[in-house]
């Protein structure tokens, strides 16, 4: 599934819920003449809110042709307000996805204790094909249907149906999208951050990346070592994962953290009364997914009960609502929560979009005959999530665009990032820190043993926020410590009580 900053930071926008390797006379495009950025009322109330300002840059569809068609990225900034003397430059953010608009993360500094995001100009980004920038990726509106196909391919029927779905999903790509989709691998969006860079007039930039994020940011150092000053990498993506084998690895993480959420359940049974034990509940839940595949509720099939409920493995702040809705359903048969989060939860250009740069980053397998192996393995162990996620990849069997090598992550061995991650983060799980730190070997890893949430900082863990707050403000970083493991550790934001 989508690896990407699922609940929004700025409280007036909710988000529900990689590469080329460069030829070298590509690794460092032509420095072009700088465009000037016009800074604009923005059309987003939630926007002005924050007190952000808004432009659009053109930039290369194709860099290797700066002087070819061209493409429009949408971009929002808040200016720092500290004295000039204490000013420390842009910060470029992006959220996660790939596919997830990020202009709103231009209000992000606000959130960052004592006043250490005030010395920094925050620029939010809708990526290249995301949202308003333009061409904005889009497919089929209709694909996220009700009561679509039942994930779990034993049946021949339901094999045949998601494989032609898929099929069909590629294809309408192809059709409606045009040249834009040879050009959406991270490594465009790279060379995108540096376009922004030069049109800002800044020598050098600082990262803020979520998730997918943190990939960006790791191919944009790799790409332009000169160029980037401060990076925080939160809920690092593994860059010898991409993008096949890291689908994989989050399935085995997603079981684990269903199972730690039905636990949690087992300890309210007082409250929600969906049985005493994580076993028993785990059954009651697997139970109505079984009972829905073979009659579809108002809509709601096994499929979407599975995606409503996956958000319990990605972030503990969504337990309680999540904890009402089963509750609720099991017995009030209130299945209108579940039909509205499904709903809110999905949308086609985001997919679209994700689909674009995952199935063009790197080669996936060729064969369907791997999927299937590969997956039915790893279902018999973890079956939560691992036939859901196959199929949100699955058009990458199909995609009508050419998928590239992946850039070679080297490390920066100047760079002092500080890469952070909760030790049972699913969606990136945090072998992918361990190797991020092991490759920018001056970066520092904060960890947060036991927690279960997804690129969760700056959302009040005060240990976490103030080293945030201390490495933007002045650089500080913990001491490294020897072997593979964390320089320092923050406990996690407690779990929610009913």
């Amino acid at each position: 599934m989508a690896v990407s900053r699922r609940v929004a930071i700025v409280a007036a926008v909710v988000s529900v819920m990689g590469l080329l390797t460069c030829l070298p006379s590509q690794a460092q495009p032509r420095q072009h003449a700088r465009s000037r950025l016009h800074w604009a009322r923005c059309a987003s109330a939630d926007l002005r809110a924050v007190g952000a300002r808004c432009a659009t840059l053109r930039v290369p569809l194709d860099y290797s042709r700066p002087a070819g068609a061209s493409i429009t990225l949408a971009l929002a900034r808040v200016r720092h307000s500290v004295p000039a003397s204490r000013y420390k430059g842009v910060m470029l953010t992006n959220p996660g996805g790939p596919g997830s608009a990020g202009r709103y993360l231009a209000g992000i500094g606000a959130y960052v204790p004592r006043n250490a995001g005030a010395a920094y100009d925050w620029i939010g980004i809708d990526p290249r094909g995301v949202g308003a920038s333009r061409p904005a990726v889009s497919c089929n509106t209709h694909y996220f249907t009700f009561n679509r196909p039942n994930y779990d391919p034993s049946r021949p029927a339901n094999l045949q149906a998601w494989r032609s779905r898929t099929k069909r999903f590629a294809a309408a790509c192809g059709r409606n999208n045009g040249a834009i989709l040879e050009h959406m691998t991270t490594a465009d969006s790279a060379r995108d951050l540096n376009a922004i860079r030069m049109a800002l007039g800044a020598q050098k930039i600082n990262f803020y990346g979520f998730s997918y994020g943190t990939y960006l940011g790791q191919v944009y150092a790799t790409l332009f070592p000169t160029h980037i000053a401060r990076m925080v990498l939160d809920s690092n993506v593994n860059p010898t994962r991409i993008w096949y084998g890291a689908n994989l690895d989050q399935d085995r993480a997603f079981q684990r953290n269903s199972t730690i959420w039905f636990r949690w359940l087992a300890r309210y049974n007082a409250v929600y009364h969906l049985g005493s034990t994580e076993h028993a509940v785990e059954q009651r839940w697997y139970r109505i997914r079984s009972r829905l595949a073979k009659h579809a509720d108002h809509g709601i099939g096994p499929d979407e009960w599975t995606d409503v409920f996956l958000d319990a493995e990605y972030y503990q702040s969504t337990w309680l609502n999540l904890a009402h809705w089963f509750a609720g359903y099991v017995h009030r048969h209130d299945y209108k929560a579940i039909r509205s989060a499904y709903a809110a939860a999905h949308n086609e250009k985001e997919f679209a979009a994700y689909n674009a740069v995952q199935c063009t980053d790197a080669q996936w397998p060729k064969s369907w005959h791997t999927w299937a192996h590969d997956n039915s393995r790893v279902n018999k162990k973890a079956p939560f999530e691992t036939w859901a996620n196959a199929w949100f990849n699955a058009p990458c069997l199909y995609w009508p665009a050419p998928a590239h090598p992946p850039v070679t992550i080297t490390g920066n061995g100047k760079l002092g990032a500080l890469l952070i991650d909760e030790t049972n983060d699913a969606a990136t799980p945090y072998s992918g820190s361990l190797e991020v730190r092991n490759l920018f070997r001056r970066s520092r890893l904060i960890a947060l043993p036991g927690g279960t949430s997804h690129a969760n900082s700056l959302f009040g863990d005060a240990c976490l926020d103030n080293r945030i707050a201390a490495y933007l403000k002045s650089g500080r970083l913990p001491p490294r410590k020897p072997g593979t493991t964390a320089d320092a550790k923050c406990a996690p934001l407690p779990r929610p009580r009913p």
